[in-house]
């Protein structure tokens, strides 16, 4: 028997059930990924198995660096070949690793590969893989297709243009590509020479003069209206804590001001500035039925070296242990009080945070179905544990049937299968709770919950739009 083969991580019969007959073939909705728009309006082809499989994954790079692989085949400038034979030399040593799962599901569900990826089968899987990356139909979009992916969101930002998405609008293609609004770099203002280039970059993609703090927020807004104008009603932000240190608005435009003379902020005036930053594109996104999505709590870049060497994103994050709840209260009470509270998704990076996070959501729950959504296990937690985790926490704290699910978070066209390693999962925990007695043994019922959490959660909640 296959190792993927159809009752893989599936542990009993309502399990099997669940999975076949509700989740399996429900189509995919991607809202968040970290895809090139580049590469899906070039609908770019892959020479060979390295380029689509190792390019950007951060989590394979550490993996990598913990079996002692030398940087040049991890980030660095070694043949694409030797880095594809450094992770099959890798991949025996994941084993209790999500990468594992991944790694054989990708085999299996992109090329029909049943091998075990290791140094004895690494050539025959190496052939066998760029033998149908030469087909036509393995390409950017192809893939999209293969996965029935009906739409999804890439990560981009405000300051980067968006021709590409402009010319996957005219494909018309069977999958929505839209993007979303990531302003990070909006409040990167401790490195007043990096704000100050982003700024000039701002002043390009938004064709307005970013010379005061009232030119900065307006071309902020007319960033936000043409991501609008694309389809877009997503946001993404990403901190180790919520911002809620809330200043005045003179207290905002002299940070501002100071930051575009050269002068580096504080991380107490960032604080400051993140916070009013992050009011103002709250109320923006409530008042234009968009969703703000949180990326919260990790530790970034704390290798100074790989910093230094390749940059951020290196695979160098980890999790970092703050202080959540009073702040997020006040952040998101702060937006509350002005009915001007988004719909929101927080994904959390530290387990030990679930039910804070959780039951801190609940509290502003209010005439949205699911309007406050405790996001999937990401990151650190996209794994087994930490997907059924979130998904007890969420269960025992909230409604469980208004849960928007999955999403890969991923920079690579082979990684739709993690949806149905999501699929698998959550099957298989509703299955031994029905097994256990804790649900009822009514497998449609199950089912249909299952069903919705898969796709139409996501679809009814998001609203993406053309």
């Amino acid at each position: 028997m296959s190792f993927i083969n159809d009752n893989f991580l599936l542990t009993n019969d309502s399990a099997v059930e669940l999975f076949h007959e509700y989740a399996k073939d429900e189509p995919i909705l991607d809202f968040h990924n970290h895809l090139s728009p580049k590469e899906i309006a070039e609908d770019r082809r892959f020479n060979n198995l390295a380029e689509i499989w190792l390019e950007g994954d951060h989590y394979k790079w550490r993996a990598l660096r913990a079996n002692g692989i030398p940087e040049k085949l991890v980030t660095g400038d070694g043949d694409p070949k030797q880095k594809y034979l450094a992770w099959a030399e890798t991949i025996p040593h994941t084993l209790g690793n999500p990468l594992y799962h991944w790694t054989h599901l990708e085999l299996k569900r992109c090329f029909n590969i049943d091998l075990l990826l290791s140094p004895e089968t690494a050539e025959e899987i190496w052939e066998q893989a760029n033998e149908k990356l030469a087909e036509p139909n393995f390409s950017a979009r192809g893939m999209l297709k293969r996965f029935q992916v009906k739409a999804l969101c890439t990560t981009d930002d405000p300051a980067q243009p968006l021709v590409h998405h402009e010319k996957i609008e005219q494909n018309n293609s069977d999958c929505k590509v839209y993007p979303t609004f990531r302003p990070d770099a909006a409040w990167g203002i401790d490195r007043a020479e990096n704000f100050i280039q982003w700024i000039e970059n701002l002043e390009k993609s938004s064709g307005k003069t970013v010379s005061s703090f009232d030119g900065f927020l307006q071309a902020l807004a007319d960033r936000l209206q043409r991501f609008h104008e694309l389809g877009s009603r997503l946001s993404d932000h990403s901190f180790p804590y919520f911002f809620a240190d809330f200043p005045s608005e003179v207290e905002a435009r002299q940070i501002f001001e100071q930051t575009i003379h050269g002068q580096d902020a504080t991380p107490s005036e960032r604080e400051k500035f993140g916070s009013f930053i992050m009011l103002y594109l709250g109320r923006w996104y409530s008042a234009n039925g968009w969703t703000m999505q949180v990326h919260l709590g990790p530790m970034r870049n704390n290798s100074t070296k790989l910093l230094n060497t390749f940059g951020p994103d290196a695979g160098t994050d980890s999790i970092g242990d703050w202080n959540q709840a009073e702040r997020m209260s006040a952040f998101l009470d702060r937006l509350d009080q002005e009915d001007a509270l988004p719909k929101t998704i927080v994904y959390n990076n530290n387990p030990s945070d679930n039910f804070v996070i959780s039951t801190m959501l609940g509290n502003f729950q209010r005439d949205i179905p699911g309007k406050m959504q405790f996001g999937s296990g990401w990151w650190h937690l996209d794994q087994r544990d930490g997907m059924e985790e979130q998904i007890k926490t969420l269960a025992n704290t909230g409604l469980l049937s208004r849960f928007i699910g999955m999403l890969t978070d991923s920079r690579s066209f082979l990684s739709f299968p993690r949806h149905e390693y999501f699929r698998r999962i959550l099957c298989n925990l509703l299955g031994c709770w029905m097994k256990e007695g804790f649900l009822p043994q009514e497998p449609e019922m199950i089912g249909n919950l299952a069903q919705r959490i898969c796709y139409q959660n996501a679809y009814d909640f998001l609203q993406l739009k053309k």
